[in-house]
């Protein structure tokens, strides 16, 4: 049993390194992503925003604001849909059409339902409302830039360019513990696995927050019909485009995804959903990121070797590997989603949910229980 449990000890800890050095590469290439230039677009072409809400949210009235402050000279329509009438997203959306009088908006408030995913029944709600032929999808949780169109309509007018998305870091609207910890998770560990993925050609991704392409290219995949039954939609949609053979970009441009977990049961169930919806489109993948979890890998590695020398070095490298990629994002996107001395805590929650992941094949979304099939539709459980 020694031998058995320092042998499984070196291979946690030799995990840890490699786990340490993912951290430190990921930095590195992010600071790179970032660093590309951009494409102005020919001709500021008009373009219909698409919001589908769902009830007040923390931080929703600066998140939606952001899009009607944007520096694009085109024509820019906003639609914001609901399911209810009386959903008090609504009041934010009155407030802000007050505020900006001359930003063309419209509300959409249509309770049709056509399969599990309620936010795509939204989006076919708002279809026949849409008044141009560039769309561009965002998530109500999201906040973005300034020259966030401008970026977003110059990489869509690329050759080839079927659909763009976007990064988005971790934010928080009201800072208590358990967001701050939904927000580090974005920032620290989804957005560098994302560049890192991207950059080594393993990974497509496809995000919600900024799904854009034009209408004739959403008709060629189906129309948001076709997705009515998925839970990761985003995933999907950009799937279908690049099987039409069209090319997705992601611009260097960073737009901010709001946590608003109030409690830790709030937080796990999120990220578990998050995470157990990773597992569905990419199992092989998610099952390859264990090398990431760089810290558990290492404590659990030192318990096996009755914190060795070697142990404690990883547990050390593990440490520092991860406040390098923690500093680096905060430099590059120019604010922090949580303190230094959450991270360890952080990365422990994510190993937490990473092995809750592999089993078990329901989620809870908007209050409700589904059960996810193999090929990632969505039931009702």
């Amino acid at each position: 049993m020694t031998i058995i449990a320092t042998g499984l000890g070196l291979a946690l800890a030799g995990l840890s390194m490699i786990g340490a050095l993912y951290a430190v590469l990921a930095a590195l290439l992010v600071g790179r992503f970032m660093r590309a230039g951009h494409a102005e677009p020919a001709h500021f072409a008009a373009v219909t925003i698409l919001k589908p809400l769902h009830r007040g949210e923390p931080g929703l009235l600066e998140n939606l604001e952001s899009f009607f402050a944007q520096d694009y000279p085109g024509e820019v329509q906003i639609l914001f849909g609901v399911h209810d009438a009386q959903d008090p997203a609504l009041d934010v959306v009155r407030a802000l059409q007050a505020r900006y009088p001359g930003v063309d908006t419209a509300v959409v408030a249509d309770n049709a339902l056509y399969g599990a995913n309620a936010k795509v029944s939204n989006l076919i709600n708002m279809f026949p409302v849409a008044r141009h032929d560039i769309l561009v999808l965002s998530d109500s949780d999201i906040a973005v830039p300034r020259d966030w169109l401008r970026k977003v309509t110059g990489a869509l007018d690329q050759p080839q360019v079927g659909l763009v998305t976007c990064l988005y870091q971790g934010a928080v609207a009201e800072p208590n513990a358990w967001a701050r910890l939904a927000a580090m998770g974005t920032s620290y560990d989804f957005l560098p696995n994302v560049v890192l993925g991207t950059s080594f050609g393993i990974a497509e991704p496809c995000m919600g927050s900024t799904i854009a392409l034009t209408r004739d290219v959403l008709d060629e995949i189906g129309g948001f019909a076709a997705f009515a039954d998925y839970l990761a939609d985003d995933y999907e949609i950009g799937q279908a485009v690049r099987a039409k053979g069209y090319a997705t970009a992601i611009p260097a441009l960073g737009v901010a995804h709001t946590a608003t977990e109030r409690n830790a049961r709030e937080l796990f169930q999120h990220e578990l959903r998050w995470t157990r919806t990773i597992r569905t489109v990419s199992p092989w993948g998610h099952l390859g990121s264990v090398v990431t979890f760089a810290l558990p890998l290492a404590l659990m590695a030192a318990v096996l070797l009755d914190f060795s020398v070697l142990s404690l070095a990883a547990i050390g490298l593990a440490l520092t590997a991860r406040l390098f990629l923690k500093m680096r994002i905060d430099a590059i996107f120019g604010g922090t989603a949580g303190p230094f001395w959450l991270l360890p805590l952080r990365d422990l929650l994510s190993f937490a949910v990473f092995v809750a992941s592999q089993f078990g094949e329901t989620v809870h979304w908007r209050g409700n229980r589904f059960s996810i099939a193999p090929s990632g539709v969505l039931s009702e459980s």
